[in-house]
Order: C-alpha cells, then structure tokens, then sequence
C-alpha cells in the first residue's frame, strides 16, 4: 500500500500523506455513522468534559475520561459551552472529539480500521504483532474548533521500547483556514520524545505531565502545513511533533484517527492513561475475526 518514495518519505520526516485512501462511498460511510451516533446521544447523559492538550487536562481528573477505553464518550468543545456547562449551540456542532474504542464497537469504523489496506501499510513498516490502543473522531466544528497545541503522540500513548504509529484520515478536505495538520519535519529523530502524560504511580485520580516546560525550543517557523483532501491518509511516527491551529472558518474539518503499536518484544507502558481491559484487550489487527 505503501511506496518505496512514501516509506522513505515517512522514515525521514516522521509523516507521510497517502492520497486516495478511503473513497467516497467510504468517507460518507464514516460520516453517516458519525451523524448518528451523536444524534442518538443525550448530553444531558454525559459528563460535560473539555477536550485539550493543555497542562490543565479537565477530562484527566474525570473517570468519565480515563474509563473510555473500552467505550465511546464524548468530549465537547470550550466554547459550546455556557458558564454553567450548558451546550449553546447545536450539540453536532458541540464535540471536540468522541472516542475511544470506535475500532471496535462500531462495524463502520471496525471496517476501516482493520481493513486489508491498513494492514499492509503495517506489514510495509516492518509490524510484527500490530494492535489497537484507541481510537477517535475528531469534530473541529466551524468557528469553534479548538486548537491542538505542539505535542508528540507518544507522550499519551506508548509502549516500552517504543513502536508505535498514528492514522489520521481527513473526512473533509483540511487547510490552513479550517486547522490542517502542521508537522516539524525531521522532529521524531531530533527531538526524541521525553515528555509523558501519566497516571500517578501512588493510584490518586488522575494524570499529570512529566515536563512542564514541553517544546519551548519549538518555534513557529519551523511547521509545516500539510492541507489534505477527504479520504487522504496522513502516516505519523508516535515522536514527530505536529499540531493543529484553530478552526475560525465556516467549513468543518472531521477525521478518523487511531493508534497501533507493535506488541513484538514490548511491552505496555502500565503509566500511560489508557490501559488494556478485560472487556477490549488491544485488539491484533493481523488476527480480528
């Protein structure tokens, strides 16, 4: 699935783009599917937790958060909601993101994740025992959409030594206007990750970062843009680092994204927030019936 010229591309930059993944009939697929697990969502059922990538992790204090590795939860945006944690706006434009297990709770997005295609773009980067650690929709609604600061996947999700990549497939075509990806190309070898997002080791609720000073050698110059069309695959090594701007603009910027990591000669890293569970192991992408 993947070309020489990509792989090189990927081992040298930490990222890759491959056009044409999904098609449309897929992309409509993940969309319809979407669409309907939120409006058959009751708000009123559900914590009212922000989603950032901030010091400051709301959800992280949240059982409603660390528990949501086996199901799907939603997390909503800052400004949809009032001084009272009250949604003001149409609660399809309210989400930040929902996840985290809808790889495997939801046949459309089971489909894709665990589809031929997915698995010999694996199988190309060398994957041995290929699994799913979590995975999400991400919203970035018109006007509202939060940004996501400069961070490195690893840092919330990692296993010991650490193999592990991230999909990102755009379901809207993503630019500068509407918060596209922007990555430091080169960054997952120069700045190795050193900063984690864990559990207290004494069991009290919650999580913390190891590094409070996170990229402040990171200067805005050194991102680059990468608009994307619908239905295209962005490849991104679990230590690049990237970030999104906010969405001012009046177009939504949905994609699908997931987590896999090598459980060949590693192990899970028993700190990070989301854990294995009796109810969803990290499911083998190779072995998925």
């Amino acid at each position: 699935m993947t070309t020489q010229e990509q792989r090189n591309k990927f081992e040298r930059d930490g990222y890759v783009v491959i056009k044409d993944f999904l098609n449309q009939d897929e992309i409509n697929m993940l969309k319809k599917s979407c669409h309907k697990i939120v409006e058959n969502m009751d708000p009123e059922e559900h914590a009212k937790v922000i989603f950032t990538c901030d010091e400051d992790q709301t959800q992280s204090r949240s059982n409603y958060f660390m528990e949501s590795g086996d199901k799907i939860r939603f997390f909503f945006e800052e400004k949809a909601l009032n001084d009272k944690g009250e949604i003001q706006v149409d609660k399809h434009q309210s989400l930040n993101k929902m996840g985290h297990a809808l790889h495997w709770l939801v046949p459309e997005f089971k489909q894709v994740t665990f589809s031929q295609k997915v698995q010999d773009i694996t199988r190309s980067l060398g994957y041995v025992d290929p699994r799913i650690v979590q995975s999400m929709y991400i919203f970035k609604p018109p006007k509202i959409g939060a940004e996501v600061n400069t961070h490195q996947d690893a840092t919330f999700v990692c296993n010991i030594p650490l193999k592990l990549f991230g999909i990102w497939i755009p379901l809207d075509d993503c630019t500068t206007k509407n918060g596209c990806l922007q990555f430091v190309p080169g960054s997952h070898k120069t700045n190795p990750c050193n900063i984690w997002f864990r559990r207290h080791e004494d069991g009290t609720p919650g999580t913390y970062f190891t590094d409070a000073n996170k990229y402040s050698d990171i200067t805005d110059d050194q991102f680059v843009p990468e608009e994307t069309k619908a239905g295209s695959l962005v490849l991104i090594d679990g230590q690049v680092i990237h970030r999104s701007n906010p969405n001012l603009s009046e177009k939504q910027r949905h994609a699908y994204t997931f987590h896999v990591y090598d459980g060949h000669q590693t192990e899970w890293d028993s700190r990070c927030w989301v854990q294995p569970t009796e109810a969803l192991p990290f499911p083998s992408l190779f072995q998925v019936a």
